[in-house]
């Protein structure tokens, strides 16, 4: 066995240019299409369950003196955080919608082609 050969073929796929699949393309395709949606639920997300803890940490004085505009300022601040938790979910599914109408006719007539092939 020849392993200089063997070593140099291994070389040579790697800097050899690579075709890309239909199968690879759908996929980049249905990654495209659920990025925004992904990208915008997980941040807006962290951003609300943040608000949440740290009104939850103003209302049992965790933070701060212990004063009544204290504790008001810790129930809004985790009132908004609750209701930007509740609503996150909902917005996912509307910004997902889009993302799959403006891609759909893509994805579909490339999973087509793949399975007439």
């Amino acid at each position: 066995m020849n392993t200089d050969k063997t070593y140099a073929e291994k070389v040579a796929a790697e800097y050899a240019p690579k075709e890309t699949s239909k199968v690879v393309a759908l996929k980049k395709l249905d990654r495209k299409a659920k990025m925004g949606a992904n990208i915008f639920g997980y941040t807006f997300g962290i951003i609300m369950t943040l608000l949440l803890g740290v009104g939850m940490c103003f209302s049992l004085k965790v933070i701060g003196s212990g004063e009544l505009w204290q504790d008001i300022l810790g129930y809004v601040v985790g009132g908004i955080g609750i209701i930007g938790v509740s609503i996150n979910y909902f917005i996912y599914k509307k910004i997902l919608a889009k993302g799959k109408q403006k891609y759909g006719n893509d994805i579909i007539a490339l999973a087509n082609e793949i399975v007439e092939a």
